[in-house]
């Protein structure tokens, strides 16, 4: 009892010791710093000079050659006439020359708004446009898509190709252009508060937004690399994650950068080669996003999946089934685990290493960090509030909304969005006094008695069904742990005469897969209304860019048989099994007075 107590007692002051390191890492980053991401950069080029700075394919690049890239770029932008604050558009696969071109533009003040690659169309125009960019800088397929959008005989902005077969040849460009760097004065009047970057949102629903990444926030990013990665000098990190993604490109590439450590980069992840790149190249540490750590963990037996030097993985969105067996499998010792958003102000890091969570934040940090949990209510889709008009905190193990205190600190601040809209709606009022500000996230969250706290699910995604609430993360957990499930998607599908909406799932499986047997899985790891009525088996799952398994085409095909060509199985209530989902049923379903 004892040896227990001393042990609580260590393990709070390591926790305590922990924050404050925490604090002391982010305590510099003020709107009103004079220091940008670009002078942190260039400090790491003038320590590490010709150590590498990124390994890609068959080249390496040192810290130096980098930042003479960059400084071309700078140059190039001071020949177009772009003055500080203007926006350029940049849109290319994974390569050394990403980040060369946002911290060269950002070497003269110009922001750079990084494109999914994956866009085209009406998507990409609203990406270009929406943040009003002066060009856009691209190649390979993506500037095929920019190119698309803006013919040359009719082009309204100016279109720059690498390769210069789908617009003017930025490569030759550059050519000739000094390797100097452009004096400091072409951006000595930036502070902290001014743009850097604008990052958008996935877009899982409707049209992505720009959120505005200032220099100070860009900093925070790349600072959770030491903070959640530990990451230092001596570190060799694989990165496969794409670069327009805060992650990938911020934690991922600026952090590794600012503390001078090497970075392994791929173009994009590629499950097959990911060990033999780690163990050719020496990786040691990997940052992740999403499904990844899935990937790879469904992936076939690989002959040096364990010949590595990988001490850790960091990133967010491991899901909690995964977490362990990853660890097992490939014996990666560490993985650390965060929470964040691009745009918001409510960070949580896992630094115990605690399977499942994301964070641990106990009610007297919490307070200090300007981090409350709310009672939700999921069908009108709001925060509740009592008789006196403000919001109710959400008690221990309840989900509630996460949201973040908005101040005027380099981590408490919401930049927002370039849509003053889109901005506002993120924003709630009046939460526990009148005239305070609260960013939403828009995520559910519960925490334990411990402090430890644990994603729910995404507002939105939560649906409700018999009069309860089903979160669809609990529901894809239980389906994933049935034999042959490599993947699973929750959500919540309308059934006509019925209120709420029906659970649904969409899968892919490997061939070990037999349908016989899973009903009675979820029936005894899930409450009776969770269990999902309907399962559509996918061959492949369709995500974002960024690994974020997409929804709203599911929801809005639901269960239709003329809209959906993948086999669909209903569990009809009092049947023990799932049943192939025919015209018989189909019927039964749209039978008025049948209930399900």
């Amino acid at each position: 009892m004892v040896l227990r107590a001393i042990g609580k007692i260590r393990q709070e002051v390591t926790f305590i010791k922990d924050v404050y390191g925490v604090m002391q890492v982010l305590k510099e980053l003020q709107p009103d710093s004079p220091v940008t991401i670009v002078d942190e950069i260039e400090a790491s080029v003038d320590r590490c000079g010709d150590k590498d700075a990124f390994v890609f394919e068959a080249q390496k690049l040192s810290y130096r050659e980098f930042d003479a890239r960059a400084n071309r770029i700078a140059h190039w932008a001071l020949e177009q006439g772009f003055a500080p604050g203007d926006t350029v558009a940049l849109m290319l696969e994974n390569c050394p020359d990403y980040p060369a071109v946002w911290f060269g533009l950002a070497k003269v003040g110009v922001v750079t708004a990084l494109i999914n690659t994956n866009l085209q169309g009406d998507g990409l125009r609203h990406c270009i446009s929406i943040v009003e960019s002066k060009a856009v800088i691209s190649g390979g397929q993506q500037a095929g898509y920019v190119a698309a959008l803006y013919p040359a005989n009719d082009r309204t902005i100016a279109v720059w190709d690498f390769d210069g077969r789908s617009g003017a040849d930025f490569e030759a460009a550059l050519t000739g252009l000094p390797e100097t760097r452009p004096s400091g004065e072409r951006r000595a009047h930036l502070t902290g508060a001014d743009g850097a970057l604008f990052i958008y949102t996935s877009g899982t629903t409707g049209l992505p937004k720009a959120a505005r990444i200032t220099h100070t926030r860009l900093r925070g990013m790349a600072r959770y690399a030491r903070i959640l990665g530990k990451v230092d000098a001596q570190d060799r990190i694989y990165n496969t994650l794409p670069m327009y993604h805060s992650t990938g490109g911020g934690m991922g590439t600026a952090g590794p950068l600012i503390y001078g450590a090497t970075i392994i980069l791929r173009r994009k992840l590629s499950v097959s080669a990911f060990w033999d790149d780690a163990v050719e190249h020496g990786a040691t540490k990997f940052v992740y996003i999403g499904e990844l750590c899935r990937y790879l963990l469904n992936s076939p037996q690989h002959p040096r999946e364990r010949a590595h030097k990988v001490i850790a993985g960091f990133g967010n969105g491991m899901r909690g089934e995964v977490w362990q067996p990853f660890v097992e499998r490939f014996g990666v010792p560490n993985m650390y685990e965060f929470y964040g958003s691009t745009e918001g102000n409510v960070a949580l890091v896992n630094l115990s290493g605690k399977v499942g969570a994301i964070g641990r934040l106990p009610p007297w940090l919490g307070a200090k960090m300007g981090i409350a949990f709310v009672k939700f209510d999921v069908a009108d889709e709001k925060p509740m509030r009592g008789a006196d008009g403000f919001c109710i905190k959400a008690d221990i193990d309840e989900p509630g909304e996460a949201l973040g205190k908005i101040g005027t600190s380099g981590t408490t601040a919401f930049e927002g969005y370039h849509d003053k809209n889109a901005t506002a709606a993120k924003i709630l009022s009046d939460v526990f006094e009148k005239g305070d500000r609260w960013f939403r996230t828009g995520d559910l969250m519960r925490r334990d008695k411990e402090g430890y706290v644990y994603f729910v699910d995404r507002i939105g995604d939560t649906f409700r069904w018999k009069g309860e609430n089903v979160a669809t993360n609990d529901v894809s957990d239980a389906v994933s742990k049935f034999p042959g499930v490599q993947l699973a998607n929750a959500y919540g599908v309308e059934v006509p005469g019925a209120d709420g909406r029906a659970g649904m799932v969409a899968v892919t499986v490997d061939d070990s897969f037999r349908i016989e047997g899973l009903a009675n899985h979820l029936k005894a790891s899930l409450p009776s209304y969770a269990v999902p009525l309907f399962l559509r088996i996918q061959l492949e799952a369709e995500t974002t860019g960024t690994m974020k398994l997409l929804k709203l085409t599911l929801v809005k095909e639901g269960f239709d048989l003329a809209k959906v060509s993948d086999p669909i199985w209903f569990l009809e209530p009092g049947k023990p099994d799932y049943v192939m989902l025919g015209k018989e049923q189909m019927d039964r379903i749209h039978s008025k007075g049948y209930r399900l």
